[in-house]
């Protein structure tokens, strides 16, 4: 499996990198003479910030009994003092690292000496949190089979609603100076437990099983609770404290790891150390693993649209190319056929090029989608036609030599497509009138190509359709990742979210676009759909719906449906569909067939939208 520290550096680049970066908060004088004093605790280890007071001191037979060996990927083991003392703010545990297999075993009391450090998951630049450990250690077995220090409980009752302290400016918004308050914050509560053994009792799933043996739970179950058991991050102050992070500290091969969908709960007990990584944060790695009670949750339906309704819909299909394995393929177009109803406008998201990722000059995507609109009809949907712009090579971001971009593909037998000079990957559409109508200079077009804010990224895909009668502009989109933005449990308080800038230019490039067409017809149908990756409360979604030009369809459903994606965790939107304002009456649907699953034949769940022009 994955491994949830991978460790490359030394430790002295560690007390380097450290050094530079201001880690090394605690007084060297003070360091000096703890280790000069009585013989150091944990706890003295831990200190009452996130960083230790002894950070690059070494360090001579500290006690305790160990509490969890992992002997895979970040090797080495927990200890914890069973004498704690009586500062809530000091953990008792600590995370020694061995590189080599460990050889001590549960239920030792070992004095182990060292060097204490503050290892940063992920690299400094990823804004993680630190993890305070022993590294180099000499290890010294002093008895075995010792009962483990009693198991503190994570629950609804101990973990605070308060999400974070805020960040202190002086140290550029870092939390790592500030004195622990876990009575106060989440985040402090947690990190006042790194390296102890904690517990769990029976708790709801809100991340499914994936690829790396772990998944998500809430320790608060009434927490921000989505309609289909999962837990809906709704604004920039609704991190959702309940979530915690599961993994097992036996090897895959000697216990393979349950398999849990959103809305399944991990019942019994779940007890081990708590760690801290790149992944996702603070991490319960279970040394006693509790059952998984599997729920009722299944795949939604959405309702065939009437037949005066158009339908449109976007999904973004992750990477679909010639090479995936016709299983992907006709699980996608059973999901087009039974979950979407057969949309009449589909858009997607991630078609690579004829031969996927082989970096090759290949831009063409004709055999991608020759083989998904077959597998649909053999499915039993329709003939869908497609239309799309091939990007220049090398040009739009996404996995190296796909060439992902977004596509129509439309039913014929319902609605038409304007072809209007079609353009290329350099060209810009441009919006005319046309016997007295807005219109497009090319249909298909690409949206303001040359626009800095499209650099290494995809360019919007806008189209005509005609539907009786009735024009609608369709524009397709997927807008830069969040790659590069700090997480939630970042040091950082509030979390630097860096990729924001970028999606906030695309979507004043795009609300332009459609100021141009509402200028000329205000009464135009205009829909702006996609993979837009960020939040309905989002500035990006903002800049989108400025001046009115646009409403995000899915603000029309209930908070606790509002979600594509889940993430750590937490049920979030970054799939959406905004409206102009001729669309006044709709009907929206948020389709989860992808994302509360462990199986998934994507990682988004799609959206369709369904209304009268």
């Amino acid at each position: 499996m994955r491994s949830s520290h991978p460790r490359s550096a030394a430790v002295a680049a560690l007390v380097a990198t450290a050094l530079a970066t201001g880690l090394l908060a605690g007084s060297a004088d003070a360091a000096e003479g703890a280790v000069s004093a009585d013989p150091i605790r944990i706890h003295d280890i831990q200190g009452t910030t996130r960083i230790s007071p002894l950070n690059g001191k070494q360090v001579t037979d500290v006690e305790g009994i160990v509490t969890g060996v992992r002997t895979y990927g970040s090797r080495g083991f927990w200890i914890q003092d069973p004498d704690a003392d009586d500062n809530d703010a000091t953990s008792e545990g600590v995370f020694v690292f061995t590189n080599a297999v460990p050889t001590v075993a549960v239920g030792d009391a070992v004095k182990v000496s060292g060097t204490v450090g503050e290892y940063i998951p992920g690299g400094v630049s990823s804004g993680n949190q630190s993890v305070t450990q022993i590294s180099k250690p000499t290890v010294t077995v002093v008895s075995s089979g010792n009962a483990l220090p009693e198991a503190t409980a994570i629950n609804e009752y101990t973990v605070p609603a308060e999400y974070a302290p805020a960040g202190d400016p002086a140290a550029g918004g870092s939390i790592n100076g500030l004195t622990l308050e876990p009575a106060r914050y989440a985040l402090d509560h947690y990190e006042s437990l790194e390296g102890m053994n904690v517990k769990i009792g029976t708790s709801r799933v809100v991340g499914a099983t994936d690829p790396y043996a772990e998944l998500w739970v809430t320790v608060k179950g009434w927490e921000n609770t989505a309609k289909r058991g999962g837990t809906v991050y709704g604004s920039y102050e609704s991190q959702n404290t309940g979530r915690l992070q599961i993994q097992q500290l036996a090897p895959l091969a000697q216990q393979p790891f349950p398999v849990a969908n959103v809305g399944d709960r991990l019942t019994g007990t779940t007890e081990g150390p708590l760690d801290f990584n790149q992944f996702g944060g603070y991490t319960l790695v279970a040394r006693t693993l509790g059952t998984v009670k599997a729920g009722t949750l299944a795949p939604e339906k959405t309702k065939p649209q009437a037949e005066q309704e158009l339908a449109v819909a976007t999904y973004n299909v992750e990477n679909l190319d010639p090479t995936d394995p016709q299983e992907k393929f006709d699980a996608l177009a059973k999901a087009v056929v039974e979950n979407l109803a057969s949309p009449d406008v589909l858009a997607l998201e991630e078609i690579q090029d004829d031969n996927g990722a082989k970096n090759d000059g290949t831009v063409s995507a004709e055999q991608t989608l020759a083989k998904f609109t077959t597998a649909i009809s053999a499915a039993g949907g329709p003939a869908y036609q497609w239309r799309t712009v091939n990007p220049e090579d090398k040009k739009d971001g996404g996995e190296p030599g796909g060439n992902i971009r977004q596509v129509f593909l439309f039913n014929p037998a319902r609605v038409s497509f304007t072809e209007r000079a079609p353009g290329d990957a350099v060209t810009a559409t441009a919006v005319t009138k046309v016997n007295g109508k807005a219109a497009l200079t090319h249909s298909p077009g690409r949206v303001d190509p040359a626009n800095p804010a499209w650099a290494d990224s995809r360019k919007p895909l806008a189209g005509e359709f005609v539907f009786r009668g009735k024009t609608v502009f369709v524009i397709a989109n997927h807008f830069g990742s969040k790659g590069g933005d700090e997480g939630l449990t970042s040091h950082h308080q509030p979390p630097v979210r860096s990729s924001e800038a970028k999606r906030l230019q695309q979507a004043q490039a795009v609300n332009g676009f459609v100021k141009q067409i509402l200028a000329e017809d205000k009464n135009a149908n205009v829909l702006v759909l996609g993979d837009i990756n960020d939040f309905e409360f989002s500035a990006t979604t903002d800049a989108l719906a400025d001046g009115g030009a646009l409403y995000p369809a899915i603000k029309s459903l209930p908070k606790a449906e509002r979600y594509s994606y889940v993430y750590q965790g937490n049920a979030q939107v970054l799939d959406q569909i905004l409206t102009s304002p001729a669309i006044k009456k709709f009907t929206y649907d948020s389709v989860h067939i992808n994302a509360e699953f462990s199986a998934q034949n994507s990682d988004h769940d799609p959206q369709v939208l369904r209304f009268r022009p």
